[in-house]
């Protein structure tokens, strides 16, 4: 065989078919585009559909791919064997009603024999058994003796859906000799043992399967092929499994320096150092691709191969933060073929790090809680966890399922999936409801408004802001009248409006409808779920009706000030893109005259270097006067322009385009300044999180501005004359306030040790004796845990042998610290579980060292109770 590694015969099968006139696609990223059927891309021909299916148009009747995929149903194999993977690579040549089965079956073999070089005495091939022309050809034109190819039913050589194109296949195999076989003298491809690797699989698509389970013969049949990159490297290098490939052996390599571990001598170690392996390139490409860790969806995904890979880390003995180190292995080998992960090298390793750290901070408790758990399983016999104390660890603490599952099997329990599925369940109902509360209009779900439908109002707004226009329909408290007077209030409809309908963040304009006879305030518009615009009016003067003619007239300042803040929100999004990586993406917007609102997805706080940056950007562009064009094509002209969509499943064919100079171009359906220089200022509010991996950014624009800094003038005065300093010496004033407080906060803190000297005596004669140990336990006031720890220590050096536990209420703060002589921490003595057990009572934890630790507590009512129970808590752990 050709001795060429992974890298290697990816580019060689490109190039093969790439001499038989097939076009190069790079690999699709592993998040699905306008498929809402698939969670990651988890196959090569998963991108394609659109071609398969006719409803796109392919670039050419031939293609080539090596796509990245992405499986995790096996994700609990994953480590355990030596041939289950999550990430993997796929190589793939199809054709879209061109060439067939000839074809692909001789390029297969011409392939596998004379490009790889693989002996052709060790390959088979497997066809559906009613397949008589695939036997034609395997036998007659490439030569196969007969007693190489295997006949096999629907359920292994025969690919299909419930519905659509579907077909027969061939499998081509390598006998990989009797060393892996099971000795039979029947074994041969479809056996249950090691001896026959499949390496190609070629599917047909030559069927239209319906609903009825009737297959019909499609006009154009096509070809769609897929051979694993890892698998075939591992028959080329003669390695028994895929971790065996030189490429992954380089992971497994770094894991073992990081570990110490060696790979081979412990199996227990080899699962968890193959976990490692898989998922380190798995996480690479999820974040290269865009994806952020989160509670839901492809996020879920990426943050649980995260922290299992960083909890086998710790079975390793790894107990400092890792993976970036192993994903700069991952992305130093496969840079050769994804340039895009070197070039986004510095935001994966700050992704997993990031998510790995936080993890660590959970992980600790989570554990202690679950081994609790653990315990009192064990202690009435049990063989299951509660669901709802699984739900409690993930909802709670962070805890994955998967990872609880993986613990308790370690102990040869289990969970009751199905009640953690119900509170799972019951906490998504809890979310619909709550979003379902409102559509997207923001009026109550189930009003009588989502019955306004089957309007046809054209909107005028986006080049005037009056009109002359024809009332269509009334309606008063949801029911539709012929006439509304003054006092009232309710909905009109018109023929044509310049007032915008809230929608895509963007808040509904407000202004007047009126004619001779009538004076109505909009007081806000909205869309109905079928796009009506309508004007929800408050009557002042006057009286009209369905028919009447009237002048509609949007509040000018007010939408002005809305379109500075719109538009301002497009070049956020860009200086947010460029400051921070492609990864940001909206969230959600909310456009309001004198603020917007902008949440984008991010894995951390947001620098206040990086801020200044984004905001100069932005104001860079407004100074900058760019034209701000808007223009209507079709969604594929977008995306072929680099266009930002937003929300991709909402869109129609046609899309309306914003497009600001040569620097943002978003597909947005609102109103907007026509020069960025409209905006006058940008200034940053304020940043936040909203929930996990989203960000959030308040800011205001041009007047908005304008009253932001009148603000700040004003506090500043109002500083000044608490000071009794001018705004020129308000910073030298504060810098010797501080100074001042400083040296009496010295002052404070001796009074405190010297008043805690004076007490240490009262304390000691407190104590008692439990278990044949010194036992004290006493409450003091005012105290914060500094005090109280040196507190603590003077009791310990001057008793020699003792446990102390303190409590002290300061500023409504409830602190316990409790400390272990030597002598003690070496008869089984354990500071951190005493306290831990402790502040549970009061609603508190924490936790420490066996000599010395500390927590916090809640209900300061039960601080009493609580000390009144440390002799119990300490014969109890001792026993």
């Amino acid at each position: 065989m050709k001795k060429i590694g992974l890298h290697e015969i990816r580019r060689e099968f490109i190039e093969f078919f790439k001499g038989k006139d097939h076009l190069d696609l790079p690999s699709f990223s592993l998040v699905p585009k306008n498929d809402k059927s698939l969670l990651l891309i988890n196959a090569g021909m998963a991108p394609l559909k659109p071609y398969f299916t006719g409803e796109k148009i392919p670039p050419s009747k031939r293609v080539v791919t090596c796509q990245k995929c992405i499986r995790t149903a096996d994700i609990d194999n994953v480590g355990k064997t030596d041939r289950h993977a999550t990430f993997f690579e796929m190589l793939g040549n199809f054709s879209f009603g061109d060439y067939f089965k000839k074809e692909a079956i001789q390029w297969a073999w011409e392939f596998l024999t004379e490009n790889l070089q693989i002996p052709k005495e060790r390959l088979w091939a497997s066809i559906y058994l009613e397949d008589d022309e695939v036997y034609e050809i395997w036998n007659k034109v490439i030569g196969l003796d007969d007693s190489k190819i295997v006949r096999l039913g629907k359920e292994d050589n025969f690919w299909e859906l419930e519905v659509g194109p579907c077909g027969p296949c061939s499998e081509i195999y390598v006998d990989r000799g009797e060393e892996y076989g099971c000795g039979k003298e029947e074994c041969k491809p479809g056996c249950d043992c090691d001896r026959y690797i499949e390496v190609w699989n070629l599917v047909f698509t030559q069927f239209d399967k319906d609903e009825s389970g009737n297959y019909y013969p499609l006009k154009n049949p096509n070809i769609d092929t897929g051979m694993g990159l890892e698998r075939i490297a591992a028959v080329i290098e003669g390695a028994d499994n895929i971790f065996e490939v030189k490429e992954i052996r380089k992971i497994i390599n770094k894991v073992e320096m990081i570990s110490d571990k060696k790979y081979g001598v412990d199996p227990k170690a080899d699962v968890s150092i193959r976990v490692i392996t898989d998922h380190a390139r798995a996480m690479t490409f999820l974040v290269s691709d865009g994806v952020l860790p989160s509670n839901e969806g492809r996020g879920y995904v990426l943050r649980r191969l995260i922290r299992r890979a960083a909890r086998h880390g710790k079975l390793l003995g790894i107990n400092k933060p890792f993976l970036k180190d192993i994903v700069e292995t991952v992305i130093d080998s496969w840079k050769v073929e994804y340039e895009e992960i070197k070039e986004r090298e510095g935001q994966i390793k700050k992704v997993v790090q990031v998510e790995e750290e936080k993890f660590q901070e959970t992980i600790h408790q989570g554990i202690h809680i679950l081994e609790e758990y653990i315990k009192q399983i064990l202690e009435h016999k049990g063989e299951y966890l509660d669901g709802e104390k699984a739900f409690k660890l993930y909802d709670t603490y962070g805890f994955p399922l998967d990872l609880t599952k993986e613990i308790l099997e370690e102990k040869g329990l289990k969970v009751r999936e199905d009640e953690f599925n119900k509170y799972m369940e019951e906490q998504r109902q809890r979310a619909r409801k709550a979003r379902e509360e409102y559509t997207d209009s923001g009026w109550k779900k189930g009003s009588p408004l989502e019955e306004i439908i089957g309007y046809d109002v054209v909107f005028r707004g986006y080049d005037i802001l009056s009109l002359n226009t024809e009332v269509l329909d009334i309606f008063i408290d949801g029911n539709k009248v012929d006439e509304m007077e003054e006092g009232e209030e309710g909905i009109i409809i018109l023929k044509e409006t310049p007032f915008y309908g809230e929608s895509g963040g963007q808040v509904g304009d407000i202004g007047f409808i009126e004619n001779d006879g009538f004076k109505g305030k909009v007081i806000d518009t909205k869309r109905t779920k079928d796009e009506t615009i309508i004007h929800f009016v408050k009557v002042e003067m006057g009286s009209l009706k369905v028919g009447d003619r009237v002048l509609a007239k949007v509040d000018e300042e007010n939408r002005n000030n809305t379109m500075r803040n719109h538009s301002a929100t497009h070049l956020l999004h860009q200086a947010l893109r460029e400051v921070l990586g492609d990864h940001v993406s909206q969230a959600g917007s909310i456009v309001l005259p004198n603020r917007l609102r902008f949440d984008f997805t991010h894995y951390e706080a947001v620098k206040e270097e990086e801020l200044k940056k984004i905001e100069r950007i932005v104001n860079e562009k407004i100074l900058e006067s760019l034209e701000v064009k808007t223009m209507e094509m079709s969604l594929d002209e977008s995306e072929k322009m680099g266009v930002i969509g937003l929300f991709e499943d909402k869109y129609k064919d046609i899309v309306r385009v914003v497009q600001m100079g040569n620097y943002s171009k978003e597909l947005c359906g609102g109103t907007h300044v026509a020069n960025t220089s409209h905006i006058g200022l940008f200034k940053i509010i304020s940043e936040s999180s909203i929930a996990a991996g989203v960000r959030r950014i308040e800011a205001v624009t041009g007047k908005g501005v304008y009253e932001y800094l009148l603000e700040l003038e004003r506090d500043l005065d109002r500083i000044g004359y608490i000071l009794k300093s001018n705004r020129k010496e308000i910073v030298n004033r504060i810098e010797n306030i501080i100074e001042e407080l400083k040296e009496k906060d010295k002052q404070i803190d001796s009074l405190k040790s010297k008043m805690a000297l004076s007490i240490v005596d009262d304390i000691i004669d407190s104590k008692q004796v439990v278990n044949g140990m010194n036992l004290i336990v006493y409450k003091v006031e005012n105290m914060d845990m500094n005090s109280l720890r040196d507190l603590g220590d003077k009791i310990r050096d001057k008793v020699k042998s003792c446990i102390v536990v303190l409590a002290s209420v300061n500023d409504g703060k409830l602190s316990f610290v409790t400390m272990a002589t030597k002598d003690l921490v070496e008869k089984g003595v354990h500071a951190g579980n005493i306290i831990r057990e402790v502040a549970k009572i009061t609603g508190g934890g924490g936790g420490g060292r066996p000599d010395m630790a500390q927590a916090g507590g809640k209900d300061i009512s039960k601080v009493d109770e609580a000390l009144n129970m440390v002799s119990t808590i300490i014969t109890s752990q001792m026993k």
